[in-house]
């Protein structure tokens, strides 16, 4: 059966242009479900709802997801891409993940539904393997410049004339004895070391990444990628890549290796992502699981970057108190001041804003514990600013940008600036 793949932009709300649509209900939603600030969240990937009984003609509203899903499962998907095509998301979310704070924030970054039939896309159409290739080079190399867990592994060897631990039975007298190897004996025992379970796993997956990176160059030109892994390969030069699947399912975590939970947790991600076959690695058409990328929360993390750049530990993330929780606080000596990230392309009008923002940092501003934390006295006022995306703009980075540039109207001490999200260098 042939399955219709309807291709849209993230933000997209019009009536939808195709023709034929056939569709079984009058109403679609697909929802985005992730655990925020220890909350059940839902949001809309996107809604397609009728408009028209007699020509058939429906309307969509796309959020602030990318990505590919059902609309009506093995029969029409819908493939949402970023607004500015060029936008290189990878390079944005490469950035981030810099800073240990964006590590801990990966999980409500995407969704993958794997209990979903797949869907045929071109490999230059996959936001969900160079993103998860991504995030798990970054933790690994994280993991790497802290040292590779070592720890008591069962090992089994055929031993020359000697005998260690407990004495295989079987399998010396069916591959030595039989063999007339009289002078052989098979044997299992603990050693400590670095080629334990864990590391097996991250290393297999790395294999695969390997296979991969080649294909995603194709696309990107994206160097730092490689660099990173020939940063990160040496290290597992001990390590084994053989391992089992069920092993894999029933692998541990040690809490003292707080990395390796995400890590593993990728490199299953991985795995399962190319169906545990390396040749899937290389194919032009993939078959992919739906999967949704949140572009707003990407957006959040790439300005904590930049502000991690300029300001380290002067930028507190997620500030919390009394049910609200802030997204940036900057305590900089003499640059004091609440900042939020808004994923919305509208404020790069000369006169943008959206009020239900302002009045939300403002409201952020006027909080006690913020003039504790900032040092203020109740008399003065806090600045507040809002960073957003505008393909317009010069800035890249915030190194030597002045935030208060630009003061939103009708407004006292609240501004607005626009940064240059980096696009994809196809040379």
């Amino acid at each position: 059966m042939s399955v219709r793949l309807l291709k849209y932009k993230e933000h997209y709300n019009k009536p939808i242009s195709e023709t034929d649509l056939d569709l079984s209900k009058d109403a679609y939603q697909r929802l985005f479900k992730k655990i925020h600030r220890g909350k059940d969240v839902s949001l809309p990937c996107f809604s397609i709802n009728k408009t028209n009984e007699a020509t058939n003609s429906y309307h969509l509203k796309a959020g602030y997801f990318i990505g590919v899903g059902w609309v009506d499962i093995d029969k029409t998907a819908l493939y949402i891409e970023p607004k500015y095509k060029k936008i290189d998301f990878i390079t944005m979310l490469f950035s981030s993940l810099r800073h240990p704070e964006v590590a801990k924030e990966i999980d409500e970054l995407f969704e993958v539904k794997w209990d979903q039939p797949v869907i045929e896309i071109q490999q230059k159409q996959d936001f969900l393997t160079p993103f998860l290739v991504v995030e798990f080079l970054a933790i690994l190399k994280t993991i790497v410049r802290k040292g590779l867990k070592r720890s008591y592994y069962r090992v089994e060897k055929n031993l020359h004339s000697k005998v260690k631990g407990k004495v295989l039975v079987s399998k010396t007298i069916k591959h030595n004895l039989l063999q007339n190897k009289n002078l052989y004996t098979y044997c299992s025992y603990s050693e400590f070391g670095l080629d334990n379970k864990e590391n097996r796993l991250l290393k297999k997956a790395l294999t695969f990444v390997k296979r991969y990176l080649p294909q995603y160059a194709q696309l990107t030109n994206n160097k730092d990628l490689q660099n990173v892994f020939n940063y990160i390969n040496p290290a597992f030069h001990e390590v084994s890549d053989k391992i089992e699947l069920n092993e894999i399912k029933r692998s541990k975590t040690n809490a003292f290796y707080q990395e390796y939970k995400p890590a593993l947790r990728l490199a299953k991600l991985i795995l399962k992502r190319f169906g545990y076959n390396i040749s899937n690695t290389v194919k032009d058409k993939i078959q992919t699981p739906p999967f949704w990328i949140d572009m707003s929360k990407l957006f959040e993390l790439y300005v904590l970057g930049l502000l991690k750049d300029r300001f380290h530990n002067q930028v507190e993330f997620q500030f919390k108190y009394s049910g609200n929780e802030l997204d940036y606080l900057l305590k900089a000596k003499g640059s004091e001041m609440v900042i939020d990230a808004k994923y919305k392309f509208k404020y790069a009008k000369e006169k943008g804003k959206d009020n239900k923002d302002v009045r939300q940092v403002s409201g952020y501003a006027r909080l006690r514990k913020v003039y504790e934390a900032l040092g203020k006295e109740k008399t003065e006022i806090i600045d507040c600013l809002i960073i957003y995306p505008n393909q317009e703009s010069e800035i890249e980075d915030l190194k030597n940008v002045n935030l208060t540039q630009t003061e939103i109207p009708q407004y006292f001490n609240v501004y607005k600036l626009g940064v240059k999200l980096p696009l994809i260098n196809r040379t």
